[in-house]
């Protein structure tokens, strides 16, 4: 499973990376429109290697373990909040202005995501995050 994980972790580097591409090259630019499609897919593919792989194996070492059956739960309820919200917010980058700092929206978005679903469901998109 090691190296699963240091397949996910390198993943998510390059999601970083592409996100900041596009904050590079302009949301509203072609270019920009690309990556973040690219980011899109990337982050669809990074998410089925999760369900699939990832959640699986941690399910099958709770099996035996209370503690960690509870943690790998909670884990996996905040995850499926925050992937929702992630894609909502690549999706509504089509369609909003992008007169807002790319890294600081997203970033917020996910620290607020599992805050906000245990409160009220509210999209995560640009307009939605002070």
């Amino acid at each position: 499973m090691s190296m699963l994980v240091e397949r996910l972790k390198r993943e998510h580097g390059l999601l970083v990376d592409t996100l900041n591409k596009v904050k590079e090259l302009g949301v509203g630019s072609r270019e920009g429109q690309q990556k973040l499609l690219s980011a899109k897919i990337g982050l669809l593919a990074h998410l089925k290697a999760e369900d699939g792989q990832l959640y699986p194996a941690l399910y099958q070492e709770a099996k035996n373990n209370e503690a960690l059956r509870r943690t790998v739960e909670a884990f996996a309820r905040d995850m499926e909040t925050v992937s929702k919200d992630a894609l909502h917010f690549l999706r509504s980058m089509r369609t909003e202005a992008p007169a807002w700092n790319l890294r600081r929206t997203l970033a917020a978005c996910m620290r607020s995501s599992a805050r906000e679903s245990a409160k009220k469901k509210r999209a995560c998109t640009p307009s939605t995050i002070s």
